[in-house]
């Protein structure tokens, strides 16, 4: 069996209420790589059904300090200090970040969780800070993170190549911009944003919200030439039928294997 594999923790926008905020983790044998965690405590309830065990979670990236993708981590820091605490979690937990949001992930815990577990902060849980174009080996990958150049607050992204020699990339919540080309092309996977369907535009307004539409996205995908595309971070007025509606819609400008997932669900990368 492939070992590597996505889990998909959540594929919903900040303001989705039927699917959870976008968060996910690359699974390398029994250990995870998680990226963000959502806006709250529902993660924790993902992580038991999907039965990812926190004492396998040793490395974790938070993209940038949106409430659908940093409020998780709190919870996370709770939930591994309590687990250190116990003593039924071996090793050290890595928390990758770029260097502007080290200081916000600290104070939020400091609001928000007791003093005996804020203390492991420093100690047992250590905020990696990183900067565009920085390259670190987490568990048994060189992963790039890099600058997407946000138009609301500094996001980074990542790319990273998997044991089969594909490249994987994840182009944060925002839509792919040329400069980080660098970073996209040659992709064999890529994760990018889809915030509505392109007739719905002018319901959702995606543009306005610097976000793209699933045609877009595919669009973009089809001139990069890129295989495999996952689409999420989407609104949630079509719930029940979000898959087929937005696989029927980027079939018409994408000629790869478009991915819609629902929440908790696993992908062979």
């Amino acid at each position: 069996m492939n070992t590597e594999l996505l889990y998909v923790f959540g594929t919903g926008n900040a303001q989705s209420i039927n699917f959870y905020n976008t968060c996910f983790a690359l699974r390398d044998n029994e250990e995870y790589f998680m990226v963000d965690a959502g806006g709250g405590n529902g993660i924790l309830g993902i992580l038991r059904d999907m039965q990812v065990p926190l004492e396998h979670i040793h490395h974790i990236f938070v993209t940038h300090g949106h409430t659908d993708h940093i409020l998780g981590i709190v919870w996370m820091v709770r939930m591994l200090a309590t687990s250190i605490r116990k003593g039924t979690y071996e090793g050290d937990v890595q928390i990758y970040c770029h260097a502007n949001l080290v200081e916000t992930i600290k104070t939020l815990c400091r609001l928000t969780v007791e003093g005996k577990y804020c203390k492991l902060i420093g100690d047992r849980i250590h905020l990696v800070p990183v900067a565009d174009g920085e390259t670190r080996h987490i568990l048994d990958y060189d992963v790039t993170f890099f600058d997407i150049h946000s138009t609301k607050a500094e996001q980074y992204g990542f790319t990273l190549k998997l044991k089969n020699g594909k490249k994987l990339t994840c182009a944060g919540d925002e839509p792919y911009k040329p400069v980080c080309e660098q970073y996209v092309a040659g992709s064999d996977w890529l994760f990018h944003e889809a915030f509505c369907l392109y007739p719905e535009r002018e319901i959702w307004k995606p543009y306005e919200k610097s976000h793209s539409t699933v045609r877009d996205a595919c669009e973009l995908a089809e001139t990069m030439r890129i295989p495999n595309l996952i689409l999420w971070h989407t609104e949630d007025s079509h719930a029940a039928d979000r898959g087929r509606l937005y696989a029927a819609e980027g079939r018409e400008y994408y000629h790869g294997r478009l991915f819609v997932p629902d929440d908790k669900t696993v992908i062979e990368l």
